[in-house]
């Protein structure tokens, strides 16, 4: 068992970050984040082409887990879902995403998003991994595409979580997760954080979506994995608890979620 608290980044792309370009740079930006107190990192994918160089980049690092799947913005060029099976059965990958739909910016592919968030689930269900879940004004789908999937069989976690509280109440009656970022800590994020008091302790996630979306007081840099400490301390605050007990709850509920992590973490 871990001594707590400690904290996981549940959601950053450290391959996508500009201060990490050798695996020196990396090792630091790990190692500021470990001096904060934060002990694992979920590297998501977001570009099946981009899955093996990420893969490489995070060989050493036995703190970084990896999930494997297509974002909804990159899927112009369709799937190869026998490749995203193979690289899902990797022992270091313990998530199937992040992938779903977003109307927001690209509605004009929403027919291919469509298929390939559909295609995306039954892989999740075949490979009895839990999904990581990008929405953007696409709430009613979503919640279809995912009923229909039976995705409710692997759970999963809506990241980086923006919508309304009906659509988290619905997500967490399937059996998934809410995932906060540092927008919470957003000047204009009120609709934001009244949903994020209402989430029940026991299904709630703190990432940071790095190199994107830094907190405060960070705004304006490129994000890091150590600045999920300001989340979860921003969290605590928010929620009337004690930043301690955030810490120990999402770390649980993270590897409640992601067993294969905790099988690796020796959990």
């Amino acid at each position: 068992m871990l001594d707590l608290p400690v904290l996981i980044d549940s959601h950053c792309h450290l391959d996508r970050l500009k201060t990490a370009p050798d695996q020196d740079s990396l090792k630091n930006i790990i190692s500021a984040a470990k001096a904060r107190d934060i002990a694992y990192f979920l590297c998501v994918n977001v570009r099946q082409q981009g899955f093996i160089e990420m893969k490489q980049k995070m060989a050493s690092f036995e703190e970084v887990f990896l999930s494997a799947g297509v974002h909804p913005l990159d899927v112009q060029d369709g799937l190869n879902v026998e490749e995203i099976e193979q690289f899902a059965r990797d022992e270091k990958v313990v998530a199937i995403g992040e992938t779903g739909l977003d109307y927001f910016y690209a509605n004009e592919t929403k027919a291919l998003q469509q298929s390939c968030f559909e295609q995306q689930i039954e892989l999740a269900v075949k490979v009895k991994k839990p999904l990581i879940i990008h929405t953007r004004d696409a709430r009613e789908d979503t919640l279809n595409f995912l009923k229909r999937g039976n995705a409710d069989t692997v759970g999963g976690v809506l990241h980086c979580f923006t919508e309304s509280w009906e659509m988290a109440k619905a997500a967490i009656d399937m059996g998934f997760y809410i995932s906060v970022s540092g927008i919470v800590t957003f000047k204009n994020a009120g609709e934001l954080r009244s949903v994020i008091r209402k989430v029940p302790k026991d299904r709630l996630l703190v990432e940071t979506d790095s190199p994107y979306l830094a907190p405060v007081p960070h705004r304006g840099k490129e994000n890091q994995p150590a600045f999920v400490r300001d989340v979860a301390e921003f969290v605590a605050e928010l929620r009337g608890e004690k930043y301690p007990d955030v810490a120990e709850y999402t770390t649980e509920n993270f590897f409640n979620l992601f067993k294969d992590a905790a099988r690796l973490a020796g959990r």
